[in-house]
């Protein structure tokens, strides 16, 4: 899929439009055009993957790349150097995830029926590693989510996160620290409570 899809009837200009003699104005729009198309197309995907990891949902992954992808188009004059396209973005992806988780009051909705019976022992020991870690991500708040996409899922270093989300890299620090460790008790208590 590429932008030209994601972002539908947003572009500028009619058909009429097409049909005139191109002037100064619109070979400059249709310039920048061409360059957030060449830009946006190479993140994308890795874009809605990590919506899709942040807010744990394929269709909110996608409505937040979308609205993310409208919000860079009609920024894009604010971008002074295209070399940081993909930090630029990055950003309007984390903030649009963001917004979405906040306002967002969607109950998780688990098929018990589908569940594997879980064996004696250990409790733990059927359910792959990745779904105990997804449940317990789906318990954090929209901030500590984000800070552990943007780390474990992108391999983003420290500097990077700051720039992601427009914190200084004391702050990134601190906020991984704070997300690992209240994932760690979720994760904890969730183990506890599946021993019982």
């Amino acid at each position: 899929m590429g932008v030209i899809e994601v972002l539908g009837n947003q572009r500028p200009g009619s058909a009429v439009e097409g049909v005139r003699e191109a002037v100064p104005q619109d070979a400059a729009r249709a310039e920048r055009e061409s360059a957030f198309h060449r830009l946006a197309d190479q993140h994308l995907w890795r874009s809605y993957r990590l919506a899709a990891v942040v807010l744990g949902d394929a269709t909110e992954a996608q409505d937040a790349v979308h609205d993310a992808f409208v919000t860079a188009w009609r920024r894009f004059d604010t971008l002074r150097d295209h070399s940081r396209f993909e930090a630029w973005f990055d950003r309007i992806v984390v903030n649009t995830c963001r917004d979405q988780m906040r306002h967002s009051r969607r109950a998780v909705v688990y098929d018990l029926s589908a569940q594997p019976d879980i064996p004696a022992g250990d409790p733990t020991a059927s359910v792959p590693d990745e779904l105990v870690i997804r449940r317990g991500l789906e318990r954090l708040k929209p901030d500590d989510r984000i800070v552990l996409a943007l780390r474990f899922y992108r391999d983003m270093k420290v500097d990077d996160i700051a720039a992601a989300m427009g914190v200084r890299p004391r702050a990134a620090t601190s906020r991984l620290h704070r997300a690992l460790e209240r994932l760690r008790a979720v994760l904890d208590q969730d183990s506890e409570e599946a021993a019982r």
